[in-house]
């Protein structure tokens, strides 16, 4: 009997991309961004989307794309639209920088590019918002260019396939070495995306189903049997907490003051409720009340708001007081119309907080 020979690296570059799109033709998923087997990708639709999946679920990206589209079918809608309505759009979605770059995006698409974007990898990291992932993606799925697409689910395929135990993200730079090998020159979006769907769908990150896996006679993972092990991660760092006092203020009229914050930096552009800035230290009340932004009967509140981003937590106290008869500029809003201005999460938490304890 002749002796078979291992798959080798070429081998694998040859036949394992015909492997994964025999299996995406038949499971792909349908998303209301992926245009339908046999026709061409929008580039709007493929930006838009790639932007709000940073970060964030399909299941939750669905209605905002749909809205998003609705309000602002072309680039050149989103472009000349208010960035206080894109950002009262994103709100829920988070990571809010990404909806200012968003906007900048569509502007220079629109006045630099007639509307169009760019084809190229190159070109397309030279706009507002978009690195090196959402490059690749664009370039592949919209334009059909060869590009090496990473994201969580190609990173945790590619860990499990090859046996990586380096942990992440020290691994990142093999991983993609890895991928770009087996990224081919025909049907790249659609090989991109079939890798996708394989992560999210059959590769996931517990219970992976490998008998449902195009590549399971392929997979090392599979073979020593640690494929739920990997990708191994390194331990996370423990997150710093700030600190910062929160000053509700309101009008005889019932109305609240909000502020917006500065355009640069963490929430930049959305709407908040006047606040001391955020530090490692808590504030007493006489530090704090050097930032209130106008002179009343301050009570402090019980309890304290607690919200997590990405590199830090905070915790904030709320300080209520009425405003006397010179009220201090700004935008006052009716309580019931709060929900009209793009307040991030954390405001919304200070929200029902302060009506709860009030």
């Amino acid at each position: 009997m002749p002796r078979r020979h291992a798959k080798t690296p070429a081998d694998n570059a040859r036949e394992m991309p015909g492997l994964i799109l025999a299996w995406y033709d038949r499971h792909r998923r349908s998303l209301p961004w992926r245009a339908r087997p046999g026709k061409r990708a929008d580039p709007y639709r493929v930006w838009l989307s790639e932007i709000m999946l940073q970060q964030t679920t399909v299941v939750t990206v669905g209605p905002y794309f749909r809205d998003f589209l609705a309000r602002w079918p072309s680039v050149h809608d989103l472009a000349n639209a208010e960035l206080d309505a894109v950002l009262h759009a994103w709100q829920g979605l988070g990571y809010y920088a990404r909806a200012r770059n968003l906007h900048k995006c569509a502007r220079a698409v629109s006045a630099d590019h007639g509307g169009r974007f760019p084809d190229s990898e190159e070109d397309l990291l030279a706009l507002p918002g978009i690195g090196s992932y959402t490059a690749a993606a664009i370039a592949a799925i919209a334009f059909g260019r060869r590009a090496t697409v990473m994201d969580g689910n190609v990173e945790r395929v590619m860990a499990r396939l090859h046996a990586v135990e380096t942990p992440l993200p020290a691994a990142k730079p093999e991983l993609r070495k890895l991928a770009a090998a087996l990224a081919p020159a025909e049907r790249p979006g659609d090989y991109a995306q079939a890798v996708m769907d394989l992560g999210a769908t059959v590769c996931t990150p517990r219970k992976p189903r490998c008998g449902a896996c195009p590549w399971q006679d392929r997979c090392i993972a599979r073979k020593l049997g640690i494929a739920e092990e990997l990708p191994r991660k390194s331990p996370k760092a423990v997150r710093p907490r700030k600190h910062a006092v929160v000053f509700w203020l309101s009008r005889p009229d019932g109305s609240i003051l909000l502020q917006r914050r500065p355009e640069e930096g963490m929430l930049g552009g959305l709407m908040e409720v006047p606040s001391t800035p955020w530090r490692a230290e808590p504030w007493t009340a006489r530090e704090a009340m050097k930032s209130a932004p106008a002179k009343a009967q301050w009570r402090s509140l019980d309890g304290v708001v607690r919200h997590g981003f990405t590199h830090f937590e905070i915790e904030m106290t709320v300080m209520a007081g009425r405003a006397l008869s010179r009220a201090p500029g700004g935008v006052w809003s009716q309580v019931d119309r709060l929900s009209d201005h793009a307040l991030p999460t954390l405001m919304k938490k200070v929200v029902r907080h302060a009506l709860a304890k009030l």
